[in-house]
């Protein structure tokens, strides 16, 4: 046997847990995530299989869901773009009339209190898939900034109370 000591004074008591435990993850420090889709088809609703319980949601169907967790606790959300069309630049992403434009715009007058969030990342956005403008297989950064900002400048406009950092 070793010499190690595995010390579990702090861990004797639920109180004593309580009192030195670092952090507490409670629902209304969550997010729900959205995965909102630019589709004519008013009841559009499809299972994301990678991420069981979620679905791509239209617009009308994002409403539902949202309206529904909101009557069981939901604060805040987070909305992800599936555009109808996709270019090199992604400019469906900063678009004033954007699926994700649209979404913000809609959540924030059915529900004014709710905190959304939207990601401004824009490899959903391209025909490429990458999260930036390719120019001889590189991304190049700098134009891709601008059009970050621009993105998010779109979603702030749009009424959204936060954006969320790209990587």
């Amino acid at each position: 046997m070793s010499d190690f000591h595995r010390g579990r004074r702090l861990r004797g008591s639920a109180a004593m847990r309580e009192l030195v435990r670092e952090n507490e993850v409670r629902p209304q420090d969550l997010m729900m995530p959205y995965f909102v889709v630019d589709t004519d088809d008013v009841s559009f609703r499809k299972p994301i299989g990678s991420m069981p319980g979620q679905f791509q949601l239209s617009l009308q169907e994002l409403d539902k869901q949202v309206t529904a967790a909101i009557k069981n606790g939901l604060r805040s959300v987070i909305l992800f773009g599936i555009p109808k069309v996709k270019d090199p630049t992604g400019s469906q992403a900063y678009a004033a009339d954007g699926i994700v434009q649209r979404a913000v715009r809609m959540l924030k007058t059915s529900h004014p209190s709710l905190l959304v969030c939207t990601d401004v990342c824009l490899c959903e956005y391209t025909s490429h898939g990458h999260c930036g403008l390719i120019q001889d297989e590189y991304v190049q950064n700098d134009q891709t900034i601008e059009l970050l900002a621009r993105t998010a400048l779109s979603h702030v406009r749009a009424g959204a109370d936060m954006v969320a950092p790209w990587t």
